[in-house]
């Protein structure tokens, strides 16, 4: 008996790949106490791949030794950065009696306007102020608990990324050879040309950014010094790495940036923070980031910003971190499989409209 095979409707294919989406997100949200860590992990290791390698082949070391001193000297580097933000924060806890007396005068400041603004006096001001702040000291508590759990939670999964990094980089022949067992023989070109595809462009991405970093906190802290900002290099620092969080970050680092010029300074030189500090990401945008980043993912804009909204509703903050890397992933595996190289470019968009064309000059 011969079992012919009907082909799907459009709308039954359409179900299918609906059904699909919803399951794989579903397991996602599921999996993210371990899919987490696991894929920063996945990062670190691509990063410090070269490095481990390194130690094993050029000094000898054995394997676990070499990926233990790779990490060693990438907590070492973050270690120095985490060390360099510490003492600026502390030189700021200092000037904590300066600060609040800003503050106080600010917050004054701000009752006047009020009053003339919405004809609200000041002791109905102050009364919803006093039963907001009872209400807060009431749930102290509460929220201590919680901050100490948070704080808890985040040491944990800075510890399992350390982990997950180590064993992906002991075990990375281990885990390449199952990748090429899961496929037959004829496609091992193919993954292998994924595998280093994925490693190489990951790399040059994560350096990249750090890279671009290093650049905006440079001229952030530059800029701020020249205007004669209290704490330049605090704030420098603080501006470089929040603009590695796509879209969002250089917001965060503006508004951070302004209240504390402001909290140390007069309202005039804040905004003047405010405006550097859009400059600087004009510049980043169409610049730095194009010179040393564009290059190494070709990403489409309008994906990359879905993506990272998607990232933020599945995993928050660490998702909108990972959705970069994990578009990228998805757009390298998509361009080497026949059936599915429409939506590799459709991640691409104009990148690779421009690719080929370039392309097609040459052979001209």
């Amino acid at each position: 008996m011969i079992v012919k095979n009907t082909p799907l409707p459009f709308y039954a294919k359409l179900a299918f790949i609906l059904i699909g989406i919803m399951a794989l997100g579903f397991l996602i949200i599921l999996g993210k106490e371990l899919l987490d860590p696991l894929m920063f992990g996945f990062l670190f290791a691509i990063l410090l791949l070269p490095l481990a390698n390194f130690f094993e082949r050029r000094i000898k070391l054995p394997r676990s030794m070499a990926a233990f001193l790779s990490i060693l000297l990438m907590v070492t580097f973050l270690g120095g950065i985490i060390y360099l933000v510490g003492t600026q924060i502390s030189n700021l806890a200092n000037d904590w009696p300066q600060l609040k007396e800003q503050v106080s005068k600010s917050l004054v400041d701000l009752q006047v306007w009020i009053q003339k603004t919405f004809h609200v006096n000041a002791e109905k001001q102050m009364l919803y102020v006093n039963d907001t702040t009872d209400k807060i000291v009431a749930s102290g508590t509460t929220v201590l608990g919680t901050t100490f759990g948070a704080l808890s939670s985040l040491l944990l999964f800075y510890l399992f990324i350390i982990i997950f990094t180590f064993l992906i980089l002991f075990y990375r022949r281990l885990l390449f050879r199952f990748v090429l067992y899961v496929f037959d023989e004829e496609s091992t070109p193919v993954v292998q040309a994924v595998v280093e595809n994925i490693q190489s462009i990951l790399r040059k991405y994560i350096l990249g950014l750090l890279l671009e970093m290093v650049i905006v906190a440079t001229i952030s802290c530059i800029a701020f010094w020249i205007i004669g900002v209290k704490y330049a290099i605090l704030l420098g620092i603080i501006t470089g790495i929040f603009n590695i969080i796509p879209y969002v970050g250089i917001f965060s680092a503006l508004v951070l940036s302004s209240l504390i010029t402001f909290a140390t300074g007069a309202i005039s030189k804040a905004l003047v923070v405010a405006l550097v500090v859009i400059a600087i990401h004009a510049v980043d945008s169409n610049v730095i980031l194009p010179m040393v980043v564009g290059s190494k993912v070709r990403l489409n804009a309008l994906i990359t910003f879905i993506g990272i909204i998607l990232g933020e509703m599945l995993w928050g903050l660490s998702g909108m971190f990972l959705s970069i890397p994990v578009i990228a992933i998805c757009k390298i595996i998509f361009d080497h499989i026949t059936g599915l190289r429409p939506w590799g470019y459709l991640l691409g968009g104009d990148y690779e409209y421009k690719r080929e064309a370039q392309e097609e000059m040459k052979t001209e």
